[in-house]
């Protein structure tokens, strides 16, 4: 078999310059039948390779069978294959699966919410941050309204009901209203217990703070992260965009920071999806949101603590002094 280069080289030769195929053979370094071969053709055809037989052959209507039935691995299959007789590789069967059973992918459906309907709600990690002499871990809580996508993030030193409930509070005095339905993960600041196929049981202080402001509580599935996948991408992106780089000097200067990222970056951005400002689209949705209550949603918690023999009391890992009656 010549190279195409030879062959071009054999046109050429005959064609235009008209040389012998002897003349050719000894230019190339070639066989004169060879030459004389590709002289007579007036394309390049490469030779095809003859497929050798293989002893999966005999096998590969019984292998669709299998697969059509169950999806089996393809150490499954050859168990199979031995009792009818089949004494070929385990490599060359798992080949021929992955060939015809190429892997498969969740297919999701596209959510569609109209304005003020939707928001989606979710916790993100930022790692530590210093706080006297302790660190601390420090946590962001994401709201994101579902038509518009205008993003909302409170960093706060815990995860505790309280943070959860407040950096939601503030979310919606920053939007200006709260919408209908609020889509949550199960965690437990929102859901107690969430059976499979069983409607989800809320915790009652969430279920009180959502009657004050009007909103309905929304639980994903358990594993299913897809469910709220505008917030899942949202805590990324502040990962990548904000946070990547970022120096962590205190919690008042991060949250400063984060309200001066939305305002100048996140929500005057071109959104990948809407092709619009998360900005602009908000501006149609928030006369759409619930009005806020008059007053404010009571955030206190009260709990008991116990002072130590040098009249101290310790509370969220600081220790505080107290009257020593």
């Amino acid at each position: 078999m010549i190279r195409y280069e030879e062959f071009c080289r054999i046109r050429q030769g005959s064609d235009q310059e008209h040389l012998s195929v002897a003349q050719l053979a000894a230019e190339l370094g070639l066989n004169v039948k060879t030459v004389a071969h590709w002289v007579a053709q007036k394309e390049y055809r490469p030779r095809q390779p003859v497929p050798r037989p293989s002893k999966l052959d005999a096998f590969k209507g019984a292998i669709w069978r299998l697969l059509a039935q169950h999806a089996y691995s393809a150490r499954q299959v050859l168990q199979r294959l031995r009792e009818e007789n089949y004494t070929g590789g385990y490599s060359i069967l798992k080949e021929y699966i992955r060939q015809v059973r190429p892997p498969t992918r969740p297919a999701f459906l596209t959510l569609h919410f109209e304005p003020g309907e939707c928001a989606q709600l979710d916790w993100g990690s930022a790692g530590s941050l210093s706080v006297g002499n302790t660190r601390r871990r420090l946590s962001f809580l994401v709201m994101v309204l579902c038509y518009s996508r205008p993003l909302y993030v409170e960093f706060t030193l815990a995860e505790t009901l309280e943070h959860f409930l407040a950096a939601q509070q503030n979310a919606f005095v920053y939007f200006g209203g709260a919408p209908r339905k609020m889509m949550v993960d199960n965690l437990k600041s929102a859901v107690l217990s969430h059976p499979a196929g069983q409607p989800a049981i809320f915790n009652p202080r969430y279920l009180d703070f959502a009657a004050f402001h009007g909103f309905a509580i929304k639980a994903c599935n358990v594993r299913a992260a897809h469910e709220k996948g505008r917030v899942e991408n949202a805590v990324g992106y502040i990962k990548k965009n904000f946070l990547n780089g970022l120096d962590l000097t205190s919690l008042s200067a991060v949250n400063n920071a984060a309200r001066r990222w939305l305002d100048e970056v996140a929500n005057v951005r071109l959104h990948a999806q809407t092709r619009r400002k998360p900005a602009e689209l908000f501006a149609e949705e928030k006369p759409k949101l619930l009005s806020l209550p008059v007053g404010v949603y009571d955030l206190g918690a009260v709990r008991s603590v116990h002072a130590t023999n040098r009249c101290r009391v310790v509370f969220d890992t600081n220790r505080y002094s107290v009257p020593y009656e």
